[in-house]
């Protein structure tokens, strides 16, 4: 990793501290294995009804994962290159005793052989960690077996711009659409830098991945809202979250 990189991870490494800190809460969650939305589960079931091998890539705290195996995944890989994240997750998976392993890589390049998933899965958080989106998605084309699908669900790219006030929805006036990156300020990864990426950016490299988009949506409800807030941007005016599916072709 280059300085730049290296140093957000010291930053998620320290952020993914709470997946230790929570460990008990996290366990339990885990075993109740809902922590896919509605939407997702309905997107997902005609993929997972295939019973497809799943690489998580930025899984986190890994609760997807078994939300993805309670589904209907044969068995599911998590890339993160928290090695503090991927560590607890590991250690739920075995108290639960659930199919799942977990890799503490950099995204991209993920150390897994070319074709070997029937679906990627990926989002709540981890697309601006992302610097260079046509690489992420070519990556992700290069692990894909043919059929098989990318599934994003993830922030709406507008969010950055919204500010937490309650009155009304405002735009910050530190903040840009078409920014390329910025500092987060905020809790997990307080000081750690983001990239911004537009929807017509993301669609556009995974198309010319060589994916075909079958589901493009957006969404009023956020994915993570912090505790005591109420922001009235979340209140169903803006956008504050997006799913996408896309098939890699034969």
């Amino acid at each position: 990793m280059d300085a730049e990189v290296a140093a957000n991870r010291v930053a998620w490494e320290k952020a993914s501290q709470k997946h230790v800190d929570e460990y008990d809460e996290l366990l339990a969650e885990a075993a109740e294995r809902k922590s896919l939305t509605q939407r997702e589960l309905e997107l997902l079931q005609p993929v997972l009804a295939g019973a497809p091998l799943v690489v998580h890539l930025q899984s986190g705290h890994g609760l997807d994962d078994f939300a993805l195996l309670d589904r209907g995944a044969r068995h599911v890989v998590g890339v993160d290159y928290s090695v503090t994240a991927a560590t607890a997750a590991h250690r739920r998976a075995r108290q639960l005793e659930v199919g799942t392993a977990y890799v503490v890589a950099e995204v991209p390049v993920v150390p897994l052989k070319e074709g070997c998933a029937g679906l990627v899965y990926t989002g709540k958080g981890a697309l601006i960690w992302m610097r260079d989106l046509e690489a992420w998605a070519h990556e992700v084309a290069r692990l894909l077996e043919p059929e098989g699908r990318l599934f994003v669900y993830e922030a709406h790219p507008t969010v950055p711009l919204w500010s937490w006030d309650e009155d009304e929805p405002r735009i910050r006036p530190d903040r840009g659409y078409f920014a390329r990156s910025h500092i987060n300020d905020s809790f997990p990864a307080n000081g750690a830098q983001e990239w911004q990426w537009s929807l017509g950016e993301i669609v556009t490299a995974v198309v010319r991945a060589g994916l075909e988009i079958e589901t493009l949506e957006e969404y009023a409800e956020p994915f993570w809202r912090p505790g005591g807030v109420q922001a009235a941007a979340w209140q169903g005016r803006l956008p504050n979250s997006f799913a996408l599916l896309a098939r890699r072709k034969s």
